[in-house]
């Protein structure tokens, strides 16, 4: 499904306060709530749809970027948006298990980790281990732990980190963890900037080298993700992503560099 424009997903208008954006929220997932969709094999794909548009909306911190973002690339913006934001990013802090589990008690629906879990396979799941003398099931989510609305959560709270260190250190048994992120910045000449396209990044962190595609007429302060790029993950978890903050050299500066490299070529 081809990304669309946040509100326009959620059937609200730009300046929608929180009231307006959560109840518009509960009415689309009331309306397309793949429990009573289920002849319709498009009624998942158009749950995440709002799901992703609501998550986003919600939050005051992620709109306020979305917004910006809105501003130049227009109906485009979910697009960017998500050039720069995993499933963690964008629901890490979200209030829709609160809103489901509302739906799944009124109306006798599956719970949030069901359908979640179908939605979003993988990066939402359940973790089974087997050992002599031990068996469980843990919860996993790929989302982060959600704290109250607009406020993001913690990469691993005191209850999560407690059971892992309990299942290690009594089983050896690890679970699946994701890479933290990491975050640089990349420093482009004003003809970079201007024209985008390929630009050479060192990660100081691995000595590692990439080819990094910059968008035209990109504006200094825009982060550019770079999937799996960030530290490694443990006990078979992805890794974290490394964000990339663009700045520009002053264009006096990078004139006088080409001025000394010139100088320096001609006296050799």
């Amino acid at each position: 499904m081809p990304q669309r424009d946040y509100y326009d997903v959620l059937e609200v208008t730009g300046d929608a306060d929180s009231g307006q954006i959560r109840d518009a929220y509960r009415r689309l997932a009331l309306l397309h709530h793949p429990d009573r969709n289920r002849d319709n094999p498009e009624a998942t794909e158009r749950m995440k749809e709002i799901n992703e548009a609501y998550a986003v909306l919600s939050d005051p911190e992620k709109r306020k970027e979305y917004d910006l973002i809105r501003q130049t690339y227009g109906s485009a913006a979910s697009g960017r948006f998500r050039q720069t934001h995993s499933d963690q990013d964008i629901f890490r802090g979200s209030d829709i298990r609160q809103v489901f589990e509302e739906l799944s008690r009124a109306f006798g629906y599956r719970s949030f980790e069901d359908i979640f879990r179908e939605s979003y396979g993988a990066g939402y799941r359940t973790f089974e281990f087997r050992q002599p003398g031990a068996f469980g099931r843990i919860f996993v989510g790929g989302f982060g732990a959600g704290g109250a609305a607009g406020k993001p959560a913690q990469p691993a709270g005191w209850l999560e980190k407690l059971i892992r260190y309990g299942l290690k250190k009594k089983w050896g048994i690890e679970l699946p963890e994701r890479g933290k992120d990491t975050n640089d910045i990349l420093t482009l000449s004003p003809e970079q900037a201007k024209t985008g396209g390929k630009v050479r990044y060192a990660d100081k962190r691995t000595g590692r080298e990439l080819s990094v595609t910059v968008p035209p007429a990109a504006k200094a302060g825009m982060k550019l993700r770079l999937k799996g790029m960030g530290e490694a993950g443990r006990g078979g978890g992805e890794a974290g992503d490394l964000y990339l903050t663009l700045a520009f050299q002053s264009p006096l500066l990078w004139k006088a560099k080409n001025v000394i490299a010139a100088i320096r070529k001609a006296v050799r």
